[in-house]
Order: structure tokens, then C-alpha cells, then sequence
């Protein structure tokens, strides 16, 4: 297939960017996944895993939709890097043609979703309202809170019953069916912005990377996981259909690096193993996967070093 059938598209063809809003650890990442119905996006139980804008691309016969994963809006940012992460999120919002706002059923509206409800009111966006997690509330207290997001939303809404919303869980499927053809009904006209065989803008050796502290993430506690940055050195898929990945991990203090390896360097083996599994789905094969540990000292803090690390856009530069 040629680069010019890649692109071509029928007549009323709908084509867009939806870019996913909510506060840190609502599920954006887990329904990225699930439109998607494969892993694209690293996913934990703790907020800030996303720290980048991803994109997650479905092509069919009459739509292009693009999704974008975006970190969590934090409201009191730390450090360089929470700022980074909140100027790639307030970006993407602007540049979407639907914003999905994903919140959490299970916890009434906070003083971070009145914020967030206030930035999307802004102008004239258009906004679907998905509360995730209705496996997990009863229902007297989920439609308490449904009220309570929807009449955030409702100042900017054409008329007051006019809120676009409803409940899904991103973990079981319920509802994301029916939330993925409404964004598609909410998209314009237009052509295919990306070849039709292509599922994310990110290389292989980035997801590996977040693959990689995905299980940082999810194994080590308290402070470790948000001061650890993964960067994949080499990623060489060899004649015999095998992958060789080499990647460091960096944290901020020599005890945090103690911690990541382990009594025998058995934490970093577990690490490893559990990473490999992740990325031999993404390469679709066996797996050589190679860690060593590093100390860069108040990484997050350091725009130099963040900029080496990946995280990095233009704001940076000032």
C-alpha cells in the first residue's frame, strides 16, 4: 500500500483530536487503553504516572479519531516538572477539537475539578462529561455526584439540561463503546492526519521507557517511584526476531538507588522481569531487557536535566 491509500479517505469522512482532561488518576490512561484494545499507555494505581502528551489513533473506513493522554492538572505544582507536565496538559486542551473531561464517580467534585470545570468553560469547546468508575458506587451516591460535575459544567452549556455526559468504567468496558461513538458523532469533516496502520505517535523505545517505570510505579513505595526517570539507551530488534533493550533508571538521592536494586540487586531483577513481560506485547516477541541505576540529583528541579530526560517544550527555553 502506497502513502497516497494510507491517507485516503470517503466522502463525510470525520476526523479529529480528543484530548483527555481530569485530575490526576481518574483513569485517563486505563480508557486510552481500552479504546485502543491494547496497551499504549503505561497504568498504575498512583496519580502522575502519565507525565507526557501520547496520542493513541484509531483509523476506520469513516473516521480518524485521535486521542490525547495527557498528565493530570495538578493544582500546586512542585517542581519543573509538574509544571511541564501542567503546560502540556493546558496546551492539548486548547488544541482539541472535543475535550473529554474524566472524573471520578467514586469522590464528589473537589477544589482541583471546580478548577478544571472553570478552564473548560472557557470559550466555546466542546466538552463530554465521562464519570468513570460506576463499578465501584452505589447508586444514590453516583447520582449525587453526577449532579454535582454536571452543574460545574452548566454555565457554559447552550441551554441547562444541555451537559453532555455519562457513566462508564474505563477497568470493565461498561460504557466505552457507547462513549467512543459519541465522540466520533462530535467530530468535523476532514481528512486522515496519520497513515491508516497507525496506532500512536510514540516509538517503540519511548513505551518501552514508561513500560519500564510502570513497574517502578507499581512495585516501590512512598517517594521513589515520582523521583525515578527512565531512558532507553538501545532498542535493536536482532535478525532473529528478538529485541535488545538497555535502559537507565534515574533517581534523585543514592538512598532511592539502594532501594531500586535491591539486597542483591533482587528489587531491580523483579523490575525487570515484570518490564519485560510488558514490552515482549509491544514487540511481539522475546524480550532481552538489560537496567542500571543512576543518581541525578533533584532531576525534577533541573530544567537541563529534564530536557535530557525527555521532558522538555518550548516554555523550557525561558
Amino acid at each position: 500500500m502506497d502513502d497516497q491509500q494510507l491517507y485516503e479517505t470517503q466522502p463525510e469522512h470525520k476526523s479529529g483530536f480528543v484530548a483527555l482532561a481530569g485530575r490526576p488518576n481518574v483513569g485517563k490512561s486505563t480508557l486510552i487503553n481500552a479504546f485502543m484494545g491494547q496497551k499504549i499507555a503505561a497504568v498504575t494505581h498512583r496519580p502522575q504516572t502519565t507525565r507526557a502528551r501520547q496520542l493513541g489513533i484509531i483509523t476506520e473506513p469513516g473516521y480518524q479519531i485521535i486521542f490525547i493522554d495527557t498528565p493530570g492538572l495538578i493544582r500546586d505544582p512542585r517542581h519543573e516538572l509538574d509544571e511541564y507536565m501542567m503546560q502540556a496538559a493546558l496546551e492539548t486542551l486548547d488544541d482539541a477539537d472535543v475535550v473529554l473531561w474524566l472524573v471520578d464517580l467514586n469522590e464528589p467534585p473537589g477544589e482541583g475539578d471546580r478548577q478544571i470545570a472553570a478552564r473548560l468553560t472557557e470559550g466555546e469547546r466542546r466538552v463530554i462529561l465521562a464519570l468513570n468508575k460506576v463499578d465501584i458506587i452505589g447508586p444514590a451516591d453516583a447520582l449525587r455526584h453526577t449532579e454535582a460535575y454536571v452543574a460545574l459544567l452548566r454555565p457554559a452549556a447552550p441551554a441547562p439540561d444541555a451537559v453532555e455526559w455519562l457513566h462508564l468504567s474505563a477497568l470493565t468496558g461498561d460504557g466505552v463503546g457507547e462513549l467512543l461513538t459519541r465522540l466520533i458523532d462530535a467530530l468535523p469533516e476532514g481528512p486522515r492526519y496519520y497513515p491508516a496502520d497507525q496506532i500512536t505517535d510514540a516509538y517503540e523505545r519511548a513505551i518501552a521507557a514508561e513500560l519500564i517505570r510502570e513497574q517502578i510505579m507499581l512495585q516501590l513505595r512512598d517517594e521513589i517511584p515520582y523521583g525515578a526517570a527512565v531512558r532507553v539507551r538501545d532498542y535493536k530488534e536482532r535478525a532473529n526476531g528478538d529485541t535488545y533493550v538497555s535502559a537507565d533508571i534515574f533517581v534523585e538521592r543514592e538512598s532511592h538507588k539502594s532501594i531500586v536494586i535491591g539486597a542483591n540487586g533482587a528489587q531491580l531483577k523483579a523490575i525487570g522481569a515484570a518490564a519485560r513481560r510488558e514490552i515482549e506485547q509491544l514487540a511481539g516477541g522475546k524480550v532481552f531487557l538489560e537496567l542500571w541505576v543512576k543518581v541525578q540529583k533533584d532531576w525534577r528541579r533541573d530544567k537541563n536535566a529534564l530536557k535530557q530526560l525527555g521532558y522538555s517544550d518550548e516554555w523550557m527555553k525561558e
